[in-house]
């Protein structure tokens, strides 16, 4: 053996483990993050909660992960079933849960922003395009957010969406109010049942598919089976909607008018509340675009169809004779009056699957906050995801640099 292999290889040797002492002081070097999930209370009917496979992971990367406790019960999740993921999860009070550095909550949290400390990362459906006082007290209290409806790929499609348990469960509920209050449904004398749908964009493509399926493969396969006629659907793009000829003549033969319109200017209804009255009597609105009324805001913010009610989970029906109609604002007209489904979450409606898809979606992004140490360190050049979730923070949305940590 050559004489001087020795000293090449315990140079090899020093150069690695230097190399080796490099690579964890930059590791040790990185904030040491805590995440917490808080519980949401936006309505008694909100069940979901981020389930234990997702804890688990997070925790799994040297992460302390803080779970509110109860979050789970809603799904038949016991604290426990969280506990048994990880020695590094904790079962804590609402307080402590909303105290840590990376706060993750589906809904946004409203009432409780003053609970999370300044400079914390809060990540959730903020809507910052149509929210503006939220996304003032977020400034305010010094708070980085992430809002998970705005995380989107190099190529612009969202990477946090349920669009299919939209569209499914509005259509389900379309339809389940059709089939009670118009017998002619189950008839084999009727026409084929006329959905027209509102909008082309993600939604609207997901409801043609759900309304040629009366809602729910379960009901398509009983109409198939009785021999029913089944359903016809119409989509018409938001381009059109100023035209009330053709309105008045596609209205007055629709079964279910669906709005799935991401409109361009919230402060104007598509559809005013007088072209309700073309409606069949027995028709049905279902509402998946679910806008708020935000009327002092400036702009205002108004409802796609004017004058129709705003569910939830507790309830997303409403009838012509329903008092939530008379609880709008005073200025809107509600004269014209057909059955409502509408609820704004629409995916809680079968909450565990629609957990279980956010969080497969969510994985690799709240990874990639805790590889970086944060949101600080990302920017529009770094990784697929991190460049996602740089795209989708408050700092970039307001045009500044992140707020200070």
């Amino acid at each position: 053996m050559d004489a001087s292999a020795p000293r090449e290889l315990e140079a090899f040797r020093a150069a690695g483990r230097s190399l080796t002492a490099t690579i964890e002081a930059g590791m040790s070097s990185k904030p040491q993050l805590t995440i917490g999930f808080p519980r949401m209370y936006n309505e008694p009917g909100e069940r979901r909660a981020f389930l234990p496979s997702l804890i688990g992971l997070l925790a799994g990367m040297d992460v302390d992960v803080y779970v509110e406790a109860g979050s789970g019960t809603g799904m038949g999740y016991s604290d426990d079933d969280y506990l048994a993921t990880s020695p590094r999860v904790h079962i804590v009070d609402e307080a402590t849960a909303y105290r840590q550095a990376i706060v993750v909550v589906l809904r946004a949290p409203e009432g409780r922003y003053e609970l999370l400390q300044p400079g914390a990362i809060l990540v959730s459906m903020l809507h910052f395009t149509t929210r503006p006082e939220r996304v003032e007290m977020l400034r305010r209290l010094g708070i980085e957010a992430i809002a998970l409806d705005m995380v989107a790929g190099d190529n612009g499609q969202r990477l946090v969406q349920n669009l299919r348990d939209v569209a499914r469960n509005g259509l389900a509920a379309a339809f389940d109010a059709l089939e009670r209050r118009w017998p002619p449904l189950m008839s084999a004398d009727r026409p084929p049942v006329s959905v027209t749908i509102l909008g082309a964009g993600g939604v609207g493509r997901q409801a043609v598919e759900w309304a040629v399926k009366c809602g729910d493969e379960t009901r398509n396969e009983r109409l198939m089976r009785e021999g029913l006629p089944g359903v016809e659907a119409v989509v018409a793009d938001q381009n059109l909607a100023g035209d009330e000829a053709y309105f008045r003549r596609r209205l007055g033969q629709a079964d279910i008018l669906v709005d799935a319109t991401a409109r361009r200017d919230t402060s104007r209804p598509l559809f005013p509340n007088a072209w309700l009255g073309w409606l069949p009597d027995h028709a049905i609105v279902c509402d998946l675009a679910v806008d708020p009324y935000l009327l002092d805001d400036d702009p205002p913010v108004v409802r796609g169809i004017e004058g129709i009610p705003q569910g939830n989970l507790d309830q997303w029906e409403f009838g012509p004779e329903d008092p939530a109609w008379d609880r709008l604002p005073s200025v809107i007209p509600t004269a014209q009056r057909r059955t409502v489904v509408s609820c704004y979450s629409w995916p809680g409606v079968r909450p565990e699957a629609c957990m279980e898809l956010y969080g497969s979606q969510m994985t690799p992004l709240l990874k990639t906050l805790i590889w970086y140490g944060g949101q600080t360190a990302i920017g529009p050049d770094v990784s697929f995801h991190g460049r996602a979730l740089w795209r989708a923070s408050l700092s970039r949305f307001l045009g500044k640099e992140p707020l200070p940590r």
